[in-house]
């Protein structure tokens, strides 16, 4: 009983989000990073832990589109593949769907900013168009952030790629009825408003997988496989051919809420690290049932409905275990200055989050003060 309430409270957790925190399997429950099944993108209603309380300052400020686009692709970084990351040696900032409180989600305008702010790795939801197209969307439909409107898995990539995927985005949500002023990218991906220096149209689209990684091909890359099923394995199918294409495949992390998808990536693509997803995850954090030999990585948020998951406990017997955890707040309260720095005080080796300038800059200074 005690387990199946667990579930359903990560599962909850994954869905809600911290303006849609999914990270999900992108976390687990990651499952990656990252959580979800049909996620809204206002902040989260959920209670926080009693054992934590987090004040809500330093709220970064997004109400203006920022005016350049760095060229961020001559550069490799240090921190190429995933061995890379863990000989870092410190707490990692990944830019949850390519910061999505700060930016349009999963867009490319997003994850340029975050990789000019600094990010350690960039996170990603996948799934397959109609025609089989791998493409970065976290939503099994294009409503919530695009001027469209119907499901993936029914639309053509072309389809796809034709809406403005910062249609309803705003500083505080990812919303309708606010004033017109509010969508502050609104418009350019259909060419009625100028892109910000450095940027086109195409960066405010639903983007192809291969895409992002051609375009940032030293950036280390944590993706969450979403779905269920046949549909979710021929995407893990497709993901594996194309990390493997793209020379990828040691720089990857690879997650989904359900573990049959990520049993079925680890057989297409067996070097590729793995995260577990949901029923794995839940059984280590109840049970301390150990991860399958070569997991290593946790991707877990906070808690939920009172309920906390990353207590000091798990975070010992996690690193007694010789895991790291990388945690996806799933509440919008964690995402500011001061809850960055409470969850590096808790343990965490690596943030998934949605200000990922913001969590680059407060990883700096607690480093600096450690």
């Amino acid at each position: 009983m005690k387990a199946l309430l667990f579930v359903t409270v990560l599962f909850a957790a994954a869905c809600s989000g911290s303006s849609d925190q999914d990270g999900a399997a992108s976390t687990v429950v990651s499952s990656v990073p990252t959580a979800t099944a049909a996620e809204s993108a206002t902040a989260s209603t959920s209670e926080s832990s009693p054992a934590t309380t987090v004040p809500d300052t330093t709220e970064p400020a997004t109400t203006e589109p920022a005016t350049t686009v760095p060229d961020t692709t001559a550069a490799p970084l240090p921190a190429a593949t995933v061995d890379d990351l863990l000989a870092l040696g410190r707490p990692i900032v990944l830019a949850h769907a390519a910061g999505e409180d700060e930016f349009p989600h999963s867009t490319p305008y997003g994850y340029a900013q975050s990789v000019a702010a600094g990010v350690d790795m960039l996170d990603l939801d996948v799934q397959l168009t109609g025609d089989g197209v791998l493409i970065v969307q976290h939503d099994g439909d294009v409503d919530r952030t695009t001027d469209g409107t119907g499901e993936v898995a029914a639309m053509t990539y072309e389809q796809v790629a034709a809406l403005d995927n910062a249609y309803w985005f705003t500083a505080d949500c990812v919303c309708r009825e606010q004033p017109e002023e509010a969508y502050v990218y609104r418009g350019i991906r259909t060419g009625d408003v100028a892109p910000p220096a450095g940027a086109t149209p195409a960066d405010f689209a639903i983007p192809r997988f291969r895409d992002i990684v051609e375009r940032w091909p030293d950036m280390p890359l944590n993706i969450e496989i979403k779905g269920e099923g046949a549909t979710a394995v021929e995407a893990a199918r497709v993901l594996a051919d194309e990390l493997t294409e793209l020379d990828r495949l040691d720089a990857a992390v690879v997650t989904s809420f359900d573990d049959t998808v990520v049993t079925a990536f680890g057989e297409f693509a067996p070097t590729v690290e793995l995260t577990p997803g949901l029923g794995l995850s839940t059984a280590w954090v109840l049970d301390g049932t150990p991860l399958p030999d070569g997991m290593r990585i946790l991707q877990l948020p906070p808690e939920y409905n009172g309920l906390e998951v990353l207590t000091p406990e798990v975070v010992a017997a996690s690193h007694d275990a010789g895991y790291v955890i990388w945690v996806w707040p799933n509440d919008r309260v964690w995402e500011n200055a001061a809850g960055y720095e409470q969850l590096l005080d808790m343990g965490m080796d690596g943030l998934n989050i949605n200000f990922p300038g913001l969590g680059v800059a407060t990883v700096q200074q607690w480093i600096a003060a450690s």
